[in-house]
């Protein structure tokens, strides 16, 4: 039995890092880390999306696995139909900056014996110009994280209560499965965020 059951665990694992490269969830977290040109902001909004993800997951696994509950058909279509929503929400989020006012502006930079001109482009408001906070700026992809957990949570659940004999054992699989899809969401984030850095600094020379 034990055999069996830490070869759960490492299918947990390995199932957790292939969930967070789910399409819907490759978007979301795209557009948000979209918003930094950092490589830093793009690993932790990709960690904070899993901590957001397996927050959700372990909150419903407790009532869930612990009841013996079932999740019904009609709500987990529901949830499916939220997540579409919050997408629709994110892509104009993405509209709304592409198209708005930018200005360019002319900088001169004295390195002796020579002066430099740099074009800089900047956004029209003044939150553009305001720098990331950690918490204030975590909070958006670990709220789309936990809405992708609700979403996911009724299959995952249905596979815990058919294969896992315990509650306590099932409550591990779903952290390990949470662990997976924070490392899985963490690599991924920084390969997106990398065209970003890199496309910021080419424009700021």
């Amino acid at each position: 039995m034990e055999g069996s059951l830490y070869a759960a665990f490492v299918l947990g694992l390995i199932l957790g890092i292939k969930h967070a490269l789910d399409a819907d969830h490759v978007i979301a977290v795209s557009t948000i880390v979209s918003e930094h040109h950092s490589l830093k902001w793009a690993s932790l909004i990709g960690a904070f999306w899993g901590l957001g993800h397996t927050t959700t997951l372990f909150v419903v696994g407790l009532f869930v696995i612990g009841l013996r509950l079932t999740i019904p058909p009609r709500l987990a279509l529901s949830l499916e139909f939220l997540v579409a929503v919050m997408l629709v929400i994110l892509g104009g989020s993405i509209l709304w900056r592409s198209f708005r006012v930018e200005k360019l502006h002319l900088h001169a930079h004295a390195h002796n014996p020579q002066t430099h001109a740099h074009f800089h482009l900047h956004g029209s408001r003044e939150e553009d110009h305001s720098h990331p906070h950690p918490f204030t700026s975590m909070r958006k992809p670990f709220l789309v994280g936990m809405v992708h957990g609700l979403a996911g949570s009724a299959a995952l659940m249905l596979l815990v209560l058919t294969t896992i004999p315990s509650v306590l054992a099932g409550l591990a699989y779903i952290l390990i499965f949470g662990f997976g899809s924070v490392g899985g969401m963490l690599l991924l984030s920084s390969m997106i965020g990398l065209p970003f850095v890199l496309t910021a600094q080419r424009f700021s020379l």
